[in-house]
């Protein structure tokens, strides 16, 4: 009796995620092109979540839990060991709305990783024990930073981000918003994965939850340029030279 009082009570908990309080700020929402809460194991396809570098991704407790590759798949690559959990999602449009829930365990925090983008070193967002930042063009310039908000091991970040041209914002539930806009967000993706993809520590473990992905209509949301000019005005920063 006392486990399945303790199982509700986790699923009430992601149900009544704070996720679920977070509107759209910039754009409009179309259609839903996915929604998934891991509670069916046919949620796990390749075209709606695709493993990177032989990482080993499972739907476990209602939730899609990724840890690093096997070590004789490391052992046979040279690069591209799959040293952290990557996944990706080719189900998400070009432009859209996503909201989901993300919380990295285990391993350690690199100079890279763990993160969250959009589109293969499009719009990252970047976790760090000393902030959250946005990094652009090809992950070489931070474009927008926050340290009210920073990577704790075990931690739920719901979030809601919109991408619309050159344009990105990401909310975090009970935290900021962060603002960020360059050419290259507006830009066909140079490689690699399509789509949203999570990155998780070093020889840790990532897990996301309560994933919706819409299309977006062209006009923005009303009130959007006055709304722009509240966020906090960040210079940007080259972090590393563009490849």
């Amino acid at each position: 009796m006392k486990l399945f009082f303790t199982l509700s009570l986790l699923a009430l908990t992601r149900i009544l995620s704070p996720a679920i309080d977070l509107e759209p700020l910039m754009a409009v929402p179309d259609k839903v092109v996915l929604e998934h809460d891991f509670s069916e194991p046919d949620q796990l396809t390749k075209e709606t979540w695709a493993a990177r570098q032989g990482t080993r991704w499972s739907i476990e407790d209602s939730l899609l839990r990724g840890i690093p590759s096997s070590p004789e798949f490391q052992a046979s690559k040279k690069d591209h060991k799959g040293l952290e959990p990557r996944v990706s999602s080719p189900a998400t449009p070009a432009q859209f709305i996503a909201k989901f829930s993300v919380r990295f365990t285990d391993g350690r925090e690199s100079a890279i990783v763990p993160f969250v983008e959009f589109g293969h070193h499009v719009a990252r967002v970047k976790f760090s024990e000393t902030s959250i930042h946005i990094l652009g063009d090809h992950d070489s310039l931070k474009l927008a930073e926050t340290t009210d908000l920073k990577y704790e091991p075990g931690k739920w970040y719901h979030c809601l981000a919109e991408l619309k041209g050159e344009e990105f914002v990401i909310q975090f539930a009970g935290g900021p918003t962060l603002y960020a806009k360059h050419p290259s967000y507006a830009l066909p993706p140079p490689s690699g994965a399509p789509g949203m993809g999570v990155t998780g520590p070093m020889g840790g473990t990532a897990e996301i939850d309560n994933v919706t992905f819409w299309t977006i209509k062209d006009e923005p949301q009303a009130g959007w340029d006055a709304k722009r000019n509240t966020f906090p005005k960040f210079e940007p920063v080259q972090v590393k030279t563009k490849k």
